[in-house]
């Protein structure tokens, strides 16, 4: 474990993520999530709901602010967002003009050209989402570790 680092992000997250470049996407999905099949490269948090990990994500990953959302949902079936699609998005920080939506195998077809997939323990459907990457512009020191 890390200081200063949220403790859901262990090496082999951290490693992954550190290997996004910007515009690069990244899905967080729920349990049912056909991770396996549709992603190269697979992270699994199994345990952990989705918006937690989202959370820790963010405290390390700046979203992109240029063209295009910066945050995709999988539509839910008959239109209305989902009590986990708003936890997901209130954890990604995220003003509500920078989130869009994608039918299920719209999404599923993204996120086949994601980076990675973190597939969580979340259980509740629809807790998918896909980030997109944004720059690193400084460094902001700690200090010392305690």
């Amino acid at each position: 474990m890390l200081s200063g680092i949220h403790p859901i992000l262990g090496g082999e997250l951290l490693a992954a993520l550190d290997r996004l470049g910007h515009g690069d996407e990244l899905v967080v999905a729920d349990a049912n999530f056909p991770a396996h099949r549709i992603g190269g490269t697979v992270v699994e948090l199994a345990g952990l709901a989705a918006a937690d990990v989202v959370g820790a994500i963010r405290t390390v990953v700046p979203l992109d602010a240029y063209e295009g959302a910066s945050v995709l949902l999988m539509a839910a079936e008959g239109g209305a967002r989902l009590p986990v699609q708003q936890e997901l998005v209130a954890t990604a920080v995220v003003a509500a003009d920078r989130v869009g939506e994608l039918e299920r195998f719209d999404f599923y077809e993204r996120a086949a050209a994601a980076q990675l997939i973190v597939r969580t323990g979340e259980l509740r459907p629809y807790g998918n989402l896909i980030l997109r990457k944004g720059v690193v512009n400084r460094y902001e020191q700690a200090g010392a570790a305690e």
